[in-house]
C-alpha cells in the first residue's frame, strides 16, 4: 500500500467487515432449482462456505474410520438435491481441497437427483430446523477452537441470520468423540446441544436448510496465520465478535475503578513456559497502591469458561506467557493492555490477534533481564524457547506494567482519563 488510505482499505478487506463482504459477494449458484420447492446449492469461492436447500444425505452405511475428515466419505448419489447442477463449474472449485480449508471433499459427490427427496419417500428423517455443519479444529486449545467460533460468527453475517434456534452438527467421519474445553461458548450460537454427524447414521436425512460454515484454517482466512498489513490496528469485526459472545453469555463489566488498575496474571499448569517467580512479580506490583493484582489459573475443571471470561473482561492489564490462554485478549475491554510477558520468539501470533481485536499489545524487550531455566528441550527439534520456564527481572517488570497502566489511563474509553502523569 502506498498511502494510509490504501493500507486501511487493505486491512478492512483482510480482516474486517470487508472480508465478510468479499465472501458474500463470491457466493454463486452451483445447483439451480428447477421449480419452487426444489433443492439448491450456493457456495463462495473454493466451496469455503455453502448453503443448501432441501439437501439429501444418505448415511445408511457410512464407512467410519479413525480419520475425522475422510475425503471419500460419499459415493455418487449419497449426497445431492433435485436441481440443475453445473458440474464443470462446480468441480473447478477444488483448488483448495483440504480438511479445514474447504468443503470440496464433502460436496464433490453432490448429485443431481431425479426427484424431490422430500416428496418421493427418500427421506427417513426430515430436519426442518436450519442446520450448520462445521469441521472443528482442536477443542482443547483456545487459540485454535476460537478460529471455529470466529468463523461461525462470520458465517452468520454471510448467511444474514443470528438466530440461536438452529442445529450445529459437527462434521466428523470418524466414530470418535470430541474434547471441548470451551463448550459453554456454543450458547452464544445455539439453544441446543452440539450434534455429531454420526447421530444420523443408518438413515437417509433431508435438511430443509443447511449451511456449511467457513473453516478455521483457510488460506487467507481468519484468524489462523492471517497475513496482516503492517501499521493497522483494530477491526469492527473482532470487536463485534467479542461483544456478541459476551452479551449472549451474559458476561458483564463491573468496572473500571477510579484510581485503580486491575491486573490479572495468568498462571500456567503445563510443563513449560511457567513464570518461575510469578509470586515475586505480583508482590512487587502489590506494593503500589495503583494496582489491584490477582494471579489466576484457568483450569477448565476448576473454573467454568464463563467465569474465566468474567475475570478477563474485568481486567485492565492482562499478563501471561506465550500460549493459547492469551486468546482471552479477545474479551478484554477496549481500554485494556495485553502484556505477553515473553513471546518465546513467536513474535506475531498474539501481536496480530491483539491488532485484530484492537487492544494495545506489549511484550518483554530486554533479553538481558529475562532468565530461562535452560535452553529448552523440544521432543524432536532439540533446544527451543517454548520448551522451558522463565524468571524475570522484578524492576524491569514493574517498569513495563507502569507503562501499560499509563496506556490504560490515557485510552479514550477510560472513564477516568486525565493528563499524563510526570512520574511515568
Amino acid at each position: 500500500a502506498s498511502t494510509i488510505e490504501e493500507a486501511q482499505h487493505m486491512f478492512w478487506k483482510q480482516a474486517d467487515f470487508g472480508y465478510v463482504k468479499e465472501r458474500t459477494d463470491e457466493v454463486k449458484t452451483h445447483c439451480r432449482p428447477k421449480a419452487m420447492g426444489d433443492s439448491s446449492l450456493e457456495c463462495s469461492r473454493y466451496l469455503q462456505y455453502c448453503r443448501a436447500k432441501n439437501l439429501y444425505i444418505d448415511l445408511r452405511s457410512p464407512e467410519r474410520t479413525h480419520d475425522r475428515f475422510n475425503e471419500d466419505f460419499f459415493q455418487k448419489g449419497q449426497i445431492g438435491g433435485h436441481c440443475n447442477l453445473d458440474v464443470r463449474a462446480f468441480l473447478a472449485e477444488g483448488q483448495r481441497k483440504s480438511p479445514l480449508q474447504s468443503w470440496f471433499a464433502e460436496l464433490q459427490m453432490y448429485t443431481e437427483l431425479n426427484a424431490r427427496p422430500t416428496e418421493d419417500g427418500s427421506c427417513d428423517v426430515v430436519i426442518d430446523k436450519p442446520t450448520y455443519f462445521m469441521k472443528f479444529d482442536a477443542g482443547v486449545n483456545m487459540y485454535h477452537h476460537f478460529c471455529d467460533f470466529v468463523n461461525l460468527y462470520i458465517t452468520q453475517h454471510v448467511h444474514n441470520s443470528f438466530s440461536t434456534d438452529v442445529n450445529i452438527v459437527m462434521w466428523d467421519t470418524s466414530s470418535y468423540g470430541y474434547g471441548d474445553l470451551f463448550s459453554e461458548t456454543w450458547m452464544a450460537f445455539t439453544d441446543y446441544e452440539i450434534m455429531h454427524l454420526k447421530s444420523y447414521d443408518s438413515k437417509r436425512v433431508c435438511f430443509k436448510e443447511a449451511v456449511f460454515a467457513l473453516l478455521p484454517r483457510m488460506r487467507y482466512g481468519l484468524f489462523y496465520n492471517t497475513p496482516l498489513i503492517s501499521g493497522c490496528h483494530g477491526t469492527g469485526l473482532f470487536r463485534a465478535f467479542s461483544q456478541h459472545v459476551l452479551h449472549r453469555l451474559n458476561v458483564t463489566q463491573d468496572g473500571p475503578k477510579d484510581g485503580k488498575i486491575r491486573v490479572t496474571i495468568l498462571a500456567r499448569s503445563t510443563a513449560y513456559r511457567n513464570i518461575l517467580n510469578q509470586n515475586e512479580l505480583a508482590s512487587a506490583l502489590k506494593t503500589l497502591l495503583l494496582f489491584d493484582v490477582q494471579i489466576v489459573n484457568y483450569k477448565y475443571k476448576e473454573l467454568d469458561f464463563t467465569k474465566q471470561l468474567k475475570i478477563t473482561h474485568n481486567s485492565d492489564i492482562f499478563i501471561g506467557m506465550h500460549g493459547a490462554g492469551l486468546t482471552h485478549l479477545l474479551f478484554l475491554p477496549d481500554w485494556a493492555v495485553i502484556f505477553e510477558l515473553y513471546n518465546c520468539e513467536d513474535e506475531h501470533c498474539y501481536l496480530d490477534l491483539a491488532r485484530l481485536r484492537g487492544v494495545h499489545y506489549m511484550t518483554w524487550q530486554r533479553k538481558d533481564k529475562v532468565f530461562p531455566q535452560d535452553q529448552g528441550h523440544h521432543p524432536t527439534l532439540g533446544k527451543h524457547p517454548k520448551f522451558t520456564n522463565y524468571s524475570f527481572d522484578v524492576e524491569e517488570f514493574v517498569r513495563l506494567v507502569l507503562l501499560a497502566a499509563d496506556r490504560v489511563s490515557q485510552h479514550s474509553k477510560w472513564p477516568f482519563r486525565r493528563k499524563q502523569r510526570d512520574e511515568f
